[in-house]
């Protein structure tokens, strides 16, 4: 009965991999809201929870400012250009949460990475992290993936979401991201809160 509200704690206040994760990947935002997972990225680099960061590498679209301007961020909050790997994702028209989830457990299958932390927006995070494991259920269970949001900005800002199409506060978007997760979950794009749960209880006790 109360499996969303399970999830959405867990996903918000997971545990980390017992021992350093091969990856964190940065699911792509807008400019108004990378600072947030710019900011966990460097935490878990400075605290050597991660041996690397992974981006996407596409062009600037669909609101993601590009790989390229990225790794120079990144490179300009002292992580090492080394601990930064781009994902490919390109040729794509256009940029989205699951083209993201589906690019980043291909690129984790063929490395062989066996555990992965997801980082987004808070408000995005609980929608990225199912899009995830729904993508791992499917095709690549194997790979751990793991939740750690990004650091939370101010949540009465207006900013661009969305493919750099909506505009509100960052309060404002957490509907948004509802309705999306209801959406997808009838399409199949993503897995029921039930079994986004189960599929952590099973990495848990597998540790």
């Amino acid at each position: 009965m109360f499996d969303r509200e399970e999830l959405l704690t867990r996903i918000l206040c997971d545990t980390l991999p017992p021992v350093t994760a091969d990856g964190a990947y940065l699911f792509g935002q807008t400019e108004d809201n990378q600072e947030s997972v710019f900011l966990s990225a460097q935490e878990l680099v400075s605290h050597a929870l991660v041996r690397r960061i992974l981006i996407s590498d596409a062009q600037p679209k669909s609101g993601y400012p590009g790989g390229q301007a990225w790794r120079a961020a990144l490179m300009g909050l002292g992580i090492s250009g080394p601990l930064i790997e781009e994902v490919p994702v390109e040729p794509t028209l256009t940029l989205n949460t699951l083209i993201e989830a589906e690019s980043l457990m291909r690129h984790a299958k063929n490395k062989n990475y066996g555990s992965v932390i997801v980082i987004a927006a808070p408000f995005h995070q609980e929608r990225a992290f199912m899009t995830a494991v729904s993508v791992a259920i499917r095709d690549y269970s194997d790979v751990c993936i793991y939740s750690y949001p990004g650091r939370a900005l101010s949540w009465d800002e207006e900013v661009v979401h969305s493919q750099g199409t909506v505009l509100a506060t960052r309060a404002g978007l957490i509907l948004g991201e509802q309705e999306r997760i209801n959406k997808y979950q009838k399409k199949g794009d993503l897995a029921s809160y039930s079994q986004v749960l189960s599929y952590l209880r099973k990495r848990d006790i597998a540790r």
